[in-house]
């Protein structure tokens, strides 16, 4: 079963879920820009827990990561960031699974979930999580009502396609093209298969890798997509914020801007693909 946030933000349209890894470029400025991706329309936030190998990710979130390890970032700072952070939107964490099987005294990843359920967290994305070793996770997510989402690649078969869905709650993240996270400016032509071939599994899908502006949300959600899941482009900000010596407020801002940029984008393109339904 789904948790109600999560599902609550899938019910009225498009969900917008942007990510920003916490504490880039260090702890205060960071609660600042989560919090203005939610005045700019974020229905979900992915909060990144960095990892010092982060397999699934391109040059700008691994150095959003560097820079939030470098500010210390921990897995306790981080809980306390969740507790912190001022948003009424779900929190999803992203982070890699030795950082959850790790953490605590008992072994396995019980501790961790219940922890970030104390904190605040509603669900996790665990790129390099197998399904075959998911159980442990699912089981834990499950007893304290966290969704677990995994990621669908265009190459993901038959079998293994059914094994992640029968595994995920909340929503599947649908990589939109292969290879690592990064901002493109285009939208793949993979996205649009991969789409028609999750049709039939009754789970919101969320599109993530590439998006960069409204119009490639407007195509993505138009291609049936039920969320986007947007990262690089944001991080960018971030990172050009940093680089240049903008104040917090300004950064705040241009993400702002952004954010409301890319929901107008996804609002835009499902309002170009219900006439089409309704008129079947």
């Amino acid at each position: 079963m789904a948790n109600p946030a999560i599902a609550a933000a899938f019910e009225d349209g498009p969900a917008f879920i942007p990510y920003l890894a916490a504490g880039d470029p260090n702890y205060e400025d960071s609660l600042a820009y989560v919090e203005a991706l939610e005045r700019g329309g974020a229905d979900i936030i992915e909060l990144g827990l960095p990892f010092s190998e982060p397999i699934a990710e391109g040059p700008t979130i691994q150095s959003a990561i560097v820079r939030s390890l470098e500010g210390g970032m921990t897995v306790d700072r981080y809980f306390e960031f969740v507790e912190e952070v001022d948003v009424d939107v779900p929190l999803v964490c992203m982070t890699y699974y030795n950082l959850l099987y790790q953490y605590g005294s008992e072994q396995g990843p019980a501790p961790f979930v219940r922890r970030a359920k104390e904190a605040g967290i509603d669900g996790f994305v665990v790129p390099d999580l197998p399904a075959e070793e998911a159980d442990p996770l699912r089981t834990a997510c499950t007893d304290h009502g966290l969704d677990l989402v995994f990621i669908v690649a265009p190459t993901t078969g038959e079998e293994r396609l059914d094994r992640l869905v029968s595994l995920s709650s909340g929503y599947l993240y649908v990589q939109a093209r292969l290879g690592v996270t990064g901002a493109r400016d285009d939208v793949s032509e993979q996205t649009t298969g991969s789409l028609e071939r999750l049709a039939g599994y009754d789970i919101p899908k969320a599109v993530g890798f590439g998006i960069k502006t409204g119009d490639h949300a407007r195509k993505v959600v138009a291609a049936g997509a039920d969320g986007i899941i947007v990262g690089s482009a944001l991080v960018d900000i971030v990172a050009e914020g940093a680089e240049a010596g903008e104040s917090a407020e300004t950064v705040a801002g241009r993400l702002e801007e952004k954010a409301r940029e890319l929901k107008q984008g996804a609002l835009r393109g499902y309002e170009q693909r219900v006439p089409q339904a309704e008129g079947k």
